[in-house]
């Protein structure tokens, strides 16, 4: 049973679901509604009339529009792909642009909210292929699939002799055991049937454009059931299945190579070898945002064959054989005093280029992974092909021979062993440079002590370390010093040789000076690239690369990194690169992390691949053997949003000429041009000057966007090229406004995933939850670039909070005649009057920020608090005020409209009877100034009520426990509640010190002027004093100096408390309450405790407990 099926609901009806199906037959009704009412279809003042189309300035003039009152909004996030349907993960981006957009229509603006569907790349066109190559083996409905039969091929590496798999059949590749393991699916057709599709129906995949049929009217109902408030006419697809969006696509590869942005040329690039293509991230199956990673290959030619080594000394047979360390800091191998191996890897022996990398044939030394890499580099003797030596070698066998050491003091050193050498970095050779390496450091002091148990030679270890690099923390051996520092004992502690390590390169690298060798006196920087150079030049090393870490393609290949001829985009080209910092200095980021994001991306990012030669994708417009990737086909496409409903109708494949009759044909480069670039119109010109002006005038009109929504994932990638290609392409006024990113979206405190069950797609949820309920746990689920969470009992929660919700809404408005009339002008009436213009208040601000976490609270779960509040303190007394509870209504409908729009709407036309949809309202207006002295009033009643009720609690448990009590609350009682007017004295002493000694700029306090002042006062002395400013400083940095600073109440506490006195005292059960100001309290009279009317505050009243 697959995951989504594993989290099906409970069947429609069932007595526990009886609310949520409630919700949602009402939200389906809504959703009719919109879509019959075609309220989300959003047009430009020019075509819906209001203005005609401009001829010539069309930005200004949109410009011009805007600031008359027409203004718009243009939210997106990034198109989905069409291999699968919608998760939670995408809900969760979405409803960032959902939320958005539904705030920003109720200001009164024009929204634009669309939605296209990605299908360019490599995993449609491979897992078609996939399906051809199951057909083959279970017949056209997999119905041999489960007979006997041999265990399904699973690639994986071996050390034997491997070649390229051709690159046009990647069918060939089943799952591999990675992409098997994250499923628990071994074929393509099984991952179908988990996704829903029937079996009956799989085999239509085959053909890779069925994907793009099939999945976009299902992405489509998803995101509308979801309540989706997007204009579906602007839809598209991409690929040259929308030849429209082809054109676009054409247009702007044409325009990047015509201003040099995009070259040719050979570059380090992660590249699938059974793909015979470049693997890009969107065509991975993991190791996202991995990349090349260069290293310099040092020679190491065998001078003399070790003790253990007769075997591979008598098979090579006199021929020369070199081993190549791997090496990040090649300025250090002056100081080389031994090379080190492991001793349970196998090694090979592959023939290297006799022209590349080494003046002559040998045998390069190393494990077949890393040959693997250096065949796809030109390294070895033939391209794309690694030819092994029939010949393993232990890595034991090779201890105690001789090699070469370039460029070192040591002409020569001894190979011994290391436990930590990984087969999987580098090619398990390792230099000794124990001068600089804490790792080479200790594990050399380790050989020494323990030459027998590493049955070795103790001659082979003694060689004299030399000084390489001297820096100003770590002297002239800073390996030595770093372990003797952090007290590294042994090669075993890992965790403070990684941390020496990471200080000994810094280090080394920023601060240090050569102290060796031809650069002697050189700064370490400038050193390291005319070492690398120098060996290079002298055939004494060569440029090797290899992924970062482990990268698999979705074809279930492990890659390699190739030095491929390849048309890349040069992203960091310094003219193009202070263009992208202008626009991101200009564009809201919405938080640090997300600016620091692009900023570290923008530092680092260079040349990218921009063209492959399989999967699905427009073709290359000079070099049509290639195709664009998926993307950089991706950079720019918002602005295609704009126009799309007039290029081209439903169906989103643009199969159907638009309202403006134009071919697809006919959008030329030079016409795109002209509506894109205010380039000239062309002349002669396949469209209309009128058509081409309307198409011009709604994207000057709604360009740029706003704001555009997406996982931080995509900063590395995705949002850096869209930066990139924006100031590159387009105008300044078309730069984009805003980009925000958000963090992973886990599932109950836990990663989604699909392999361990804990997975929801956005259909299930809203089948199991309602849309509004999802809508509100989504927006519950946090708003920051860390991961956020969604949990199903929010969502649970949620669904009894609306219901409960409508129910009070209904049974208010149909018995309003019972509520109390007149004007709400009494003490209660005031508080909530003014909690329901605060939460208006705080509630915009939250949405303005795209807070929606803070706008769920203040709109949604205090306001209904507020009621709550209200309703519990005149339920007694006169009872609550019609005109307030109708408004309280009416706000709280129009606050939840943006995250709820559904039970809003059934709030809105069903029970208060509006004619028009809850999505044409306006954001609510406050009918008065928040009044902060009622507020205040309120804050104080209710902290005082609480504050009693815990102090009678108290003193209940200390009786239960048998301790003696001065009260006991079982017996008859009463409160006496003791306020004062003022502050003592040596309060206002003190306050005014601390006021003194703050800096206002700083904000912070200068406690030794604080201490010299108060000596000078005689306060010092006074014991009530330091607490009592360490207190106020505390204060003072939660609230700020001018609340802080103001010691006054805004309300009158006596009458405050007297106003409320019924309520408190059915609230405490006491009937004997009385208030007393500290100037009247009498000694000698019940109730009075010296102690505690000199501690009463404004604002903090003191109360005594008494029996009667």
């Amino acid at each position: 049973m697959s995951a989504t099926t594993a989290s099906a609901p409970a069947p429609t009806g069932a007595a526990n679901t009886a609310k949520r199906d409630y919700l949602i037959a009402l939200e389906k009704s809504a959703q009719s509604r919109w879509a019959e009412e075609k309220l989300f279809e959003t047009d430009s003042p020019y075509l819906s009339g209001e203005v005609p189309v401009p001829e010539t300035e069309f930005y200004e003039h949109g410009r011009m529009l805007r600031e008359q009152g027409r203004e718009k909004w243009f939210g997106n996030f990034p198109y989905p792909y069409m291999n699968g349907s919608l998760h939670l993960g995408h809900a969760f981006t979405i409803s960032k642009i959902e939320f958005g957009a539904g705030f920003e229509r109720m200001r009164g603006k024009k929204v634009l909210w669309p939605v296209g569907f990605h299908c360019t790349g490599m995993p449609i066109k491979a897992a078609s292929d996939k399906l051809i190559r199951e057909m083959e083996l279970f017949g056209p409905d997999f119905e041999k699939h489960g007979l006997p039969e041999p265990e399904p091929e699973v690639e994986e590496q071996t050390n034997t002799t491997t070649e390229s798999t051709d690159p046009k059949d990647p069918s060939k590749a089943k799952k591999g055991k990675v992409a098997a393991k994250s499923t628990g699916l071994t074929y393509q057709f099984q991952i179908m049937e988990s996704i829903g599709v029937p079996r009956a129906e799989i085999k239509k995949f085959a053909d890779p454009h069925h994907w793009l049929e099939y999945f976009p009217p299902i992405a489509r109902d998803d995101i509308s059931s979801f309540g989706g408030r997007v204009d579906w006419r602007r839809s598209f697809i991409t690929t040259p299945a929308n030849p429209y969006y082809d054109a676009f696509v054409r247009w702007q590869m044409n325009k990047l190579h015509r201003l040099n942005y995009i070259k040719f040329g050979k570059r380090y690039t992660i590249f699938s070898p059974k793909d015979g293509q470049p693997c890009m991230d969107h065509d991975r199956q993991s190791g996202e945002g991995v990349g090349p990673q260069e290293y310099t290959g040092i020679k190491m030619p065998v001078v003399e064959w070790g003790p253990h080594a007769a075997r591979v000394k008598e098979f090579v047979n006199g021929r020369k054989v070199v081993l190549v360390a791997a090496t990040l800091r090649p300025e250090t191998m002056y100081g080389q005093t031994s090379c080190f191996v492991s001793p349970t890897i196998t090694y090979g022996l592959f023939p290297s280029s006799s022209t590349n990398g080494s003046k002559e044939e040998v045998l390069y030394l190393v494990t077949p992974r890393a040959a693997r890499n250096m065949a796809y580099q030109g390294l070895l003797r033939t391209d794309e092909k690694v030819e092994a030596e029939e010949i393993e070698i232990k890595g034991s066998e090779l201890l105690g021979t001789r090699v070469g050491a370039p460029n070192a003091f040591h002409e020569s050193v001894r190979i011994l062993p290391m436990d930590t050498v990984s087969a999987t970095k580098g090619t398990a050779v390792v230099t000794c440079v124990p001068s600089d390496s804490p790792d080479d450091y200790i594990t050399t002091l380790e050989l020494k002590k323990k030459a027998e148990f590493y049955k070795i030679d103790p001659s082979w270890v003694s060689p004299e370390i030399i000084s390489v690099i001297t820096t100003p923390s770590y002297g002239d051996l800073t390996a030595q010093t770093l372990v003797e520092k952090l007290r590294i004992q042994s090669p075993k502690d890992a965790k403070q040789l990684a941390e020496a390590k990471e200080l000994a390169y810094k280090e080394g690298f920023y601060m240090g000076t050569m102290n060796y060798g031809p650069f002697k006196g050189m700064k370490v920087e400038e050193a390291k690239t005319l070492v690398r150079e120098q060996m290079i030049r002298d055939d004494l090393a060569f440029a090797y690369s290899e992924p970062e870490s482990l990268v698999m393609s979705r074809s279930a290949d492990e890659c390699v990194v190739a030095l491929c001829d390849q048309w890349y985009l040069d992203y960091g080209q310094p003219e193009w690169l202070a263009k992208a910092e202008k626009l991101l200095g200009q564009m809201n980021t919405y938080n640090k992390e997300t600016k620091n994001g692009f900023e570290q991306t923008l530092g680092w990012l260079r040349q990218w691949a921009c063209a492959r030669t399989y999967g699905l994708g427009s073709k290359l417009p000079w070099d049509p053997q290639f195709l664009v990737e998926s993307l950089s086909d991706s950079t720019i496409y918002m602005s295609y949003y704009t126009i799309a409903h007039l290029l081209h109708g439903p169906p989103v494949d643009g199969s159907v000429v638009g309202p403006l009759g134009i071919k697809a044909s006919q959008m030329t480069d030079e016409v795109w041009e002209y509506i894109y670039a205010d380039g000239p119109f062309p002349s002669p010109s396949p469209v209309p000057l009128e058509a081409a002006n309307k198409l011009k005038a709604e994207f000057s009109y709604f360009y740029p966007m706003d704001i555009r929504s997406s996982g931080k994932d995509l900063i590395p990638n995705h949002l850096s090229f869209c930066i990139y290609v924006h100031a590159a392409l387009f105008s300044e006024q078309h730069w984009p406004r805003s980009m925000r990113a958000n963090g992973h979206l886990m599932l109950n405190g836990e990663k989604m995933s699909k392999s361990t069950g804990n997975f929801c797609t956005l259909k299930d949820a809203v089948i199991k939850f309602g849309a509004d309920a999802t809508r509100i746990s989504l927006a519950d689920a946090g708003d920051s670039i860390e991961d956020a969470n969604f949990e199903e009992t929010t969502a649970n929660a949620a669904i009894l909070r609306i219901k409960t919700l409508l129910e009070w809404c209904e049974d208010s408005v149909k018995n309003k005649g019972q509520l109390r009339a007149g004007a709400p002008d009494s003490f209660w009436d005031r508080i909530f009057a003014n909690e329901i213009n605060q939460a208006i208040e705080l509630t915009y601000e939250a949405y303005d920020k795209t807070l929606y976490k803070e706008a769920l609270k203040h709109g949604f779960y205090t306001l209904l608090a507020a009621r709550d509040s209200y309703r519990d303190a005149t339920a007694q007394e006169e009872g609550m005020n019609a005109a307030l509870v109708l408004r309280w209504i009416e706000v709280q409908t129009l606050l939840l409209t943006p995250i709820a729009p559904h039970a809003a709407e059934h709030i809105w036309s069903t029970i208060l009877g509006k004619t028009t949809s809850i999505q044409l309202a306006q954001y609510p207006k406050v009918d008065a100034p928040v009044d902060r002295a009622v507020l205040d009033s309120a804050n104080f009643v209710r902290s005082t009520l609480k504050d009693i009720r815990d102090g009678e609690l108290s003193f209940a448990k200390k009786k239960g426990k048998g301790k003696a009590v001065t009260f006991d609350p079982s017996k008859p009682k009463a409160v006496k509640i003791y306020i004062a007017s003022g502050y003592p004295e040596w309060q206002e002493g003190a306050v005014k010190v601390v006021k003194d000694a703050f800096d206002s700029e700083t904000g912070k306090v200068d406690d030794v002027k604080v201490r010299d002042e108060l000596a000078a006062q005689g306060l010092s002395k006074d014991k009530k004093v330091m607490p009592f400013i360490a207190s106020f400083k505390k204060k003072l940095a939660l609230l700020g100096p001018q609340v802080a600073f103001n010691r006054t109440t805004l309300f009158d506490e006596k009458a405050s408390l007297e106003s409320a006195m019924p309520f408190i005292k059915r609230q405490l059960g006491i009937e004997d309450i009385e208030v007393v100001p500290v100037a009247q309290a009498k000694p000698d009279t019940p109730g009075y405790s010296e102690q505690i009317v000199a501690a009463a505050e404004p604002g903090a009243p003191g109360f005594v407990f008494y029996n009667l």
